[in-house]
């Protein structure tokens, strides 16, 4: 018998079980890890430097992160912001730092720093942790007022239950069950797979750019689109910031927003679309195309391979200008209006054709859960199961890449604990 059951071993688990436990000291407290390690995704987390949180102070601009959520946390971040993040690792004698981009890590640069500070303080506070404790099945204890939770080998009994198990589908299967709504997941933070010469064999350059992804008319029945904006060819998505050329296509921060804000139209495209990049967003195609006469006319005797006439890096100049028709060795003097204008397209409307996806490193972050509007955002609690409580991405939030999934996971779990060690005291 528990007072609290915390099924999950993760960033929301840890984090609300220290914090029931430090506000109610007596009361018993065990999580539920199904695998054989806990906090697998902390470890993973920032290219294995976890990302705690960001440097946002303000929860009218912190929750504008959030695609899936933003309504409903900005009174939970008045609650518990990454200012309340940062004081309770720097209190357990964890040193932060800011990046430039806004991003928060630990001085020490190794997730395993933010692991310890978890396992350290739950060992202190007596918290029990159950590894390889997959729970097969939830129900209602006999008496009515709490949970029994089943594992491979056990029955427990549980007077208030948390569930923080992230993107997973048998416990979404038993909520839906037992009369709760999930919201279909699908992936959130992706990279664009793209096959094309303009970008082979560059991978590792990075240029601030703007991106759109276009109407794709064939598929406009099935997401929806207004056929007012399809015949405007306005852009379904479209994000500014740091592109970076893979192995495999694109990534970076203004492809990751692309893939969050448009998780689920994206997954009705089956990830066959079209992405348009301006390598030079402070130009306009005729803009372009008007600034390239000018170049003509006064780098005369010069190769246009060799003279880079915009700021982008020389490999990307050196692949846009051959795709452009233009002869290794055509001056600017003889340089045709319909090549300039070729160029001017791929510097300011670079179309490529999308054919799939990958998983943003090890950071696999779903769109889908439990529908908000069954979640108490007082408390994290169910509407519709007493004594059962969220905290991260089991429910229908998730966000950017750049801490800010984290912050969710840290922001439900401290409402859920304050709430539940309140009720118990």
């Amino acid at each position: 018998m528990f007072d609290v059951i915390i099924v999950g071993g993760g960033a929301a688990g840890f984090y609300a079980a220290i914090q029931i436990a430090e506000k109610a000291p007596d009361l018993k407290i065990a999580i539920f890890e199904r695998g054989k390690t806990v906090l697998s995704k902390v470890k993973v987390s920032g290219g294995g430097r976890c990302n705690v949180t960001h440097g946002e102070f303000s929860p009218h601009e912190l929750v504008t992160n959030y695609p899936r959520g933003k309504k409903e946390l900005l009174g939970p971040f008045h609650k518990h912001a990454p200012g309340d993040v940062m004081s309770f690792f720097e209190q357990r004698g964890i040193s932060l730092k800011i990046e430039e981009d806004g991003r928060i890590f630990p001085v020490s640069d190794s997730s395993q720093t933010i692991i310890d500070c978890f396992i350290a303080e739950t060992k202190r506070l007596g918290v029990k942790i159950l590894k390889n404790s997959a729970v097969k099945r939830i129900q209602k204890s006999e008496n009515g007022q709490g949970w029994q939770v089943t594992t491979m080998n056990r029955h427990y009994i549980g007077k208030k239950l948390l569930l923080a198990t992230g993107s997973n589908p048998k416990i979404w299967n038993q909520l839906a069950e037992m009369g709760h709504t999930i919201i279909p997941p699908v992936p959130s933070l992706f990279t664009f797979n793209i096959n094309d010469e303009r970008i082979r064999g560059i991978q590792g350059i990075s240029v601030d750019a703007s991106v759109e992804i276009p109407p794709k008319k064939a598929f406009s029945s099935k997401v929806q689109i207004k056929l007012k904006s399809a015949l405007k060819e306005e852009p379904i998505l479209e994000s500014e910031g740091s592109v970076l050329i893979t192995h495999w296509g694109l990534s970076g921060p203004a492809i990751l927003k692309l893939s969050a804000w448009g998780a689920n139209i994206l997954h009705g495209f089956n990830y066959q679309f079209r992405i348009n990049v301006n390598w030079t967003p402070e130009y306009t195609t005729g803009s372009m195309e008007n600034y390239l006469w000018k170049v003509k006319e006064t780098e005369t005797k010069k190769t246009i391979l060799r003279t880079r006439a915009v700021e982008i890096p020389r490999r990307l100049w050196t692949n846009l200008v051959r795709e452009s028709g233009i002869e290794k060795d055509l001056k600017w003097s003889d340089v045709t209006k319909e090549k300039l204008q070729k160029l001017a397209l791929q510097l300011t409307a670079c179309s490529f054709k999308v054919e799939g996806k990958s998983t943003f490193k090890e950071e696999f972050v779903t769109a889908g859960g439990v529908d908000l509007k069954e979640i108490n955002f007082k408390t994290f609690a169910s509407k519709l199961l007493p004594n059962i409580y969220f905290a991260g991405e089991i429910i229908n939030v998730d966000a950017i890449t750049g801490g800010f999934n984290f912050q969710n996971a840290w922001t439900g779990a401290y409402i859920a604990s304050q709430a539940i060690a309140e009720d118990l005291r």
